[in-house]
């Protein structure tokens, strides 16, 4: 600021260390600053160009200064441009270092932090308890807001246990199965011929199998095993080889008529036993 700033500052009943209020006219932006020497020309103030940026003012603009009474600040709400400020070792330590050359802070201002030949810019979104506070010589809470390009990572989907996934599968309907029926094979030749008679099913030889049959009193059927019986048994799964319809026929009578010839010899009457029933023979012939 120009001397002539110092010698009506002086002149009046001010609060140190002099702090000021900084107004655009034009755009309605306002801050605050403090103030480093008296040397300037008259007329001209000289400021930061992040300031000029925060006010929208340009080199040779207008600008009104006012001196301002600001409270001690108590807390601060900081938000980075970008997340290469959060790499940095130890933020905190360079941020305090910093803060120690500015007199004062404003609600919607942007400071500049250098450090390791890198420019990073803050924003401050929030001071209490006013949108303009003096931090020179106070114990101020500060906070940090995530960065303005810092993205969240993406959550990984929940996994559902396997016991509540099963549950949540709808069950498919239970399939009937089978009831086991045995001896569904074909009868098959050994010398390739095709057979007289087509398999019967299961179903009807079954029936057959339990029609009633009339005996006489011998014990015995009355008509003899018919053709179809004996089909049906050879292809329920009895292999008979060179066998037909007709020699079936044959062996069941053969075994009837042994069972009749068994029997006879043993209705017959044992013979009463007659001593001296032999016969007589001479000697001289």
């Amino acid at each position: 600021m120009p001397p002539s700033a110092l010698d009506r500052l002086a002149s009046l009943h001010i609060d140190y260390p002099m702090l000021f209020e900084l107004r655009n006219a034009a755009t309605e932006r306002v801050s605050h600053c403090g103030v480093l020497e008296f040397i300037a020309e008259e007329g001209m103030i000289y400021m930061p160009y992040w300031m000029m940026e925060n006010l929208l003012l340009q080199e040779g603009g207008t600008v009104r200064v006012k001196n301002v009474t600001l409270p001690k600040g108590t807390y601060v709400k900081l938000q980075p441009h970008t997340k290469d400020f959060l790499d940095i070792s130890n933020p905190k330590a360079i941020l305090e270092t910093t803060l120690r050359n500015f007199s004062c802070l404003t609600t919607g201002d942007s400071i500049m932090v250098a450090y390791n030949n890198k420019k990073y810019y803050i924003d401050i979104i929030e001071t209490r308890p006013s949108n303009g506070i003096s931090i020179i010589e106070t114990d101020c809470e500060v906070d940090f807001a995530p960065p303005l390009d810092y993205k969240e990572p993406e959550r990984p989907a929940p996994t559902i246990p396997s016991s509540k996934a099963s549950a949540q599968v709808p069950e498919s309907p239970t399939e009937v199965e089978p009831k086991f029926s045995p001896f569904l094979g074909v009868g098959r030749r050994l010398d390739g011929k095709p057979l007289k008679q087509e398999p019967t099913s299961t179903s009807t030889s079954s029936a057959k199998d339990k029609q009633p049959i009339t005996t006489t009193g011998g014990g015995r059927d009355s008509s003899g095993p018919s053709s179809q019986s004996i089909a049906s048994r050879q292809h329920q799964g009895k292999l008979v080889f060179g066998s037909s319809v007709k020699n079936t026929q044959k062996e069941t009578q053969n075994a009837t008529a042994k069972e009749t010839k068994k029997e006879e010899p043993e209705k017959k009457e044992v013979p009463k036993f007659q001593a001296f029933s032999g016969r007589k023979y001479s000697l001289k012939g």
